[in-house]
């Protein structure tokens, strides 16, 4: 029997776990002969059909998840049509609410599994052609063709995690993307009514010593980062030093991208990531909202005063890297709120800050609970927010736009310093600068880094006069052309030594030395002077040296 993977991902750079996590558990099985076709939400769905049909298979398998369920329908209808005796089945995220009236408006899917596949699914193909059987597979949903009834098997789950084998075992993980993705755990401690995990209980963990092992077949491959998918990374302190113990083990050779909860950090495990060599770890702190009574609303533990403690505790640190993130729309949550927390949060010093709206997922406790709440949202993935008792469908709009300054400017690191003074120092630059870019048409479209440069430049010109010379100095330090406005009074001097003596200047060196082959730039401003060097040799865009000068004070006697 040939079964045929239908692998669907919203980039090339993804790589979904589910295949090779499914095929690794029944690989050994002889009677089964495997195939993927593998696509991006981007590709022609027709194609993508042609390479399936080419394959000529019994079974076709595809997962859903937001982004990826569109594409999946439109292949697999054309694939239905392509291959009359063809059986389809689907299985993700996002089956694990109600799926009777996802069968019957698409009849050509055979079968859905809700939950973990790694058992159900090959229990599944050991009785494909037994539908009368179908009844003992835990989480199978369908709808029988003799009467027309639709069956629900409620939620698959898998026990013995740990005795799983792992997904780089599978011939089919794919090693060719930029980062691989590992379990170390399931479940969550956590009750966010908002995550498909929260209500998965009891966590159920992964020994060290398996970590120990599929971490050294990981660095074998060369892979550069790994992403840890456990939801709470943290949960339990103790098993997270020891988990740092290992990674540190990878650090000349990996980066490790972990959720962790900013309140559950025991001083241990504040000295171990405070200890760890800089650029190991990226953290993602999940903090969702600052306001308790929307944490509340949304099912959330943990003590709101100590996840602000330990944020800024993190943010503290100058060896890792933490990601914080907002998310408009949950219950309660209103856009004058979410903007003292973007502020708040951006004080705090947070390396990269993510504002996204709520989406209303199929299973989860918020979805359950969506009419009680007064929360709309959108019937067709990703289930976005529409309009909660708080917040206004023309104030997520707001907020959306807000989100993408956020990301152009704050979370692109030539511009971040800057944009942090700009709004921590001006009442209101949050709205105004982003009501500029909508303004001028831009909040929308994709810009360079440059670009994003020059418009700050003309808004602070306009505007804020006073700051330009701050986005002059970011404009010179991110490598962009001194031909261009951004770079202000930047004039070309042979020598800093003559330069300085002349002018009775005292130097202080930033960074880098003087070198012969440096040509050397002065930028002044009533404020600053300011001597950038560039390597000749190497023809870096960026300066390899920074010296600012001020002027000596003269003694009258």
């Amino acid at each position: 029997m040939k079964i045929l993977w239908l692998d669907i991902n919203s980039s090339y750079s993804h790589s979904s776990m589910a295949f090779p996590v499914i095929h690794a558990q029944i690989m050994d099985k002889a009677q089964w002969q495997w195939s993927v076709v593998r696509g991006t939400i981007n590709d022609n769905p027709g194609t993508i059909a042609a390479a399936v049909e080419k394959e000529q298979p019994d079974i076709i398998a595809a997962t859903f998840w937001l982004f990826t369920h569109k594409m999946q329908i439109e292949v697999l209808s054309r694939c239905a049509t392509l291959l009359d005796k063809v059986l389809i089945v689907c299985g993700g995220p996002e089956f694990l609410g109600e799926n009777e009236e996802f069968l019957r408006r698409n009849t050509f899917v055979s079968a859905i599994i809700r939950g973990e596949g790694e058992r159900a699914f090959p229990k599944l193909l050991e009785n494909i052609q037994n539908p009368e059987l179908w009844d003992t597979i835990e989480g199978l949903c369908w709808i029988s063709e003799g009467d027309n009834i639709y069956h629900d098997n409620g939620n698959a789950k898998v026990e013995d995690f740990s005795k799983l084998r792992y997904p780089e075992e599978s011939p089919f993980f794919n090693w060719d993307k930029p980062f691989v993705q590992m379990e170390s755990t399931r479940g969550c401690f956590n009750t966010c009514a908002f995550c498909v995990s929260g209500a998965d209980k009891p966590i159920r963990y992964q020994s060290l010593e398996q970590i120990r092992m599929r971490l050294e077949n990981i660095s074998e491959h060369g892979i550069k980062d790994v992403r840890i998918l456990d939801r709470t990374f943290n949960y339990d302190p103790l098993r997270a030093v020891q988990m740092l113990d290992i990674f540190e083990i990878y650090a000349s050779k990996m980066r490790f991208h972990l959720e962790i909860h900013p309140s559950l950090l025991s001083e241990k495990l504040k000295e171990k990531i405070a200890a760890v060599p800089k650029g190991l770890l990226h953290l993602e702190a999940g903090i969702q909202s600052l306001d308790k009574h929307v944490l509340d609303e949304s099912g959330r533990k943990g003590s709101l005063e100590t996840s602000l403690q330990g944020l800024e505790f993190l943010c503290s640190l100058q060896n890792i890297e933490v990601h914080a993130d907002l998310i408009v729309g949950l219950p309660a949550y209103t856009l004058e709120r979410l903007r003292s927390d973007i502020i708040r949060l951006i004080a705090l010093g947070a390396n990269e800050l993510q504002v996204e709206s709520l989406k209303v997922l199929p299973g989860t406790r918020m979805c359950k609970a969506a009419i009680d709440k007064g929360l709309k949202y959108s019937p067709l993935p990703p289930y976005e927010i529409l309009k909660t008792p708080a917040i206004s469908p023309t104030q997520i709009a707001e907020a959306m736009h807000i989100s993408r300054m956020i990301d152009m400017y704050y979370n692109t690191p030539c511009w971040q310093k800057v944009i942090r003074e700009l709004i921590l120092s001006y009442d209101d630059y949050l709205i105004q600068f982003t009501q500029y870019l909508k303004d001028i048409m831009v909040i929308d479209s994709p810009m360079s880094l440059e670009r994003r440069g020059i418009i700050l430049y003309e808004y602070c010109k306009q505007y804020i006069p006073e700051k330009v010379p701050d986005i002059t100095v970011a404009w010179i330090e991110a490598g962009f052309s001194l031909k261009k406005a951004p770079a202000g009074n930047t004039r070309k001097i042979k020598s800093p030594e003559i330069f300085i003596e002349e002018n009775n200047y005292s130097a202080e060196i930033i960074y880098g030395s003087q070198e012969p082959s440096h040509r050397y730039y002065l930028f002044t401003s009533p404020e600053q002077n300011i001597i950038f060097g560039y390597d000749s040799e190497s023809h870096r865009p960026t300066p390899s040296f920074r010296c600012n000068l001020y002027k000596k004070r003269v003694t009258i006697l």
